[in-house]
């Protein structure tokens, strides 16, 4: 009886250590659609090979997603009427791959689960899947969310961190999500990988402060590197890799890269230059072990960001539609 009762106990610690918030659980789907993880990573590595850009769109799809109506994929919500939250201003750089990769999930998951996954948790997954395609670390992934009902852009405007925060702006949003100073500068980390289009940044270069006209912050270099490829007026369209150095590999290149001042926003080269930050990103650059561990916890409470689960929701059938 004792045995019995001891058994009890270590499975209920077991199942709570497994429980995330918002009713999220590792292999949620055990009974219901059991190969989920190995279809899905199948159809993002077949995106991979078509295009490296689904790696950073499908990552940071993840994280808009996430920070506005909280993890239920209601960014993917296309409206015929333009405003829905995809088509807010700080969303319509979003690159097409990112969407396309869940798409594909989804329907591919549908031929052999129908009705039963959400596309949030597809994306959550394919986010995971990404990292590791470009070199970065595992982790499981918690599931059991449900798709959102509302998708408007008018919710996302203050809601995402802009290229031009300081370290107390980034902490306040950051808090909004229950996500500490140190998950942020984790998180921060997914700009090893990815581009950014040069209106993000070009105050940098041309018209910093009265007194300084290029960011005195900026690696000199570096900043004619940025001004060659992003000369004054340059078309809108033209993008750059955020990480200079290795923009095709998840690794802790970008935190070396803040140490030698060529962070490509202010809001990447703040975490260097203000004290309160400064010592967790020099751990970083020289603990490549730490920052993966770090941004495996920060993605797993990311994932958890306002999720919907038991009756709230609803499992789109279109990821890009509401059911009704």
């Amino acid at each position: 009886m004792e045995v019995l009762k001891r058994g009890l106990v270590l499975l209920m610690v077991f199942m709570v250590f497994q429980r995330g918030e918002g009713q999220l659980f590792e292999n949620f789907y055990r009974g219901t659609c059991p190969n989920l993880e190995m279809i899905v990573k199948q159809v993002v590595s077949i995106k991979f090979s078509q295009t490296f850009v689904t790696i950073p769109a499908t990552l940071r799809l993840f994280f808009h997603d996430c920070f506005v109506e909280g993890c239920d994929t209601s960014v993917m919500i296309a409206s015929p009427n333009g405003d829905a939250e995809k088509d807010a201003q700080d969303n319509l750089s979003l690159a097409g791959d990112g969407f396309d990769t869940v798409i594909k999930a989804k329907q591919a998951v549908e031929i052999q689960c129908p009705g039963i996954v959400s596309c949030a948790d597809i994306l959550a997954l394919a986010a995971r899947d990404v990292v590791v395609l470009a070199g970065g670390p595992s982790w499981e992934v918690e599931l059991g969310r449900r798709d959102g009902l509302v998708s408007q852009a008018s919710k996302v405007a203050g809601n995402l961190p802009d290229p031009e925060f300081n370290l107390v702006q980034l902490n306040t949003i950051f808090a909004k999500n229950n996500l500490t100073q140190f998950d942020m500068i984790a998180l921060s980390g997914a700009h090893t990988l990815g581009f950014s289009h040069c209106n993000r940044f070009s105050n940098r270069l041309y018209s910093f402060s009265s007194s300084s006209v290029v960011d005195p912050s900026l690696d000199p270099n570096y900043a004619q590197q940025l001004m060659q490829a992003c000369p004054q007026n340059v078309d809108p369209s033209i993008a750059i890799n955020m990480d200079p150095e290795t923009p095709l590999t998840f690794d802790n290149v970008y935190y070396q890269n803040l140490v030698s001042g060529k962070g490509l926003f202010t809001s990447d080269e703040v975490l260097f230059s203000d004290p309160a930050s400064q010592p967790t990103v020099r751990d970083f650059a020289s603990n490549p072990g730490n920052f993966n561990g770090a941004f495996i916890t920060a993605m797993r409470k990311l994932g958890r960001v306002g999720v919907k689960s038991g009756n709230e929701g609803e499992i789109r059938t279109d990821c890009t539609k509401f059911n009704s």
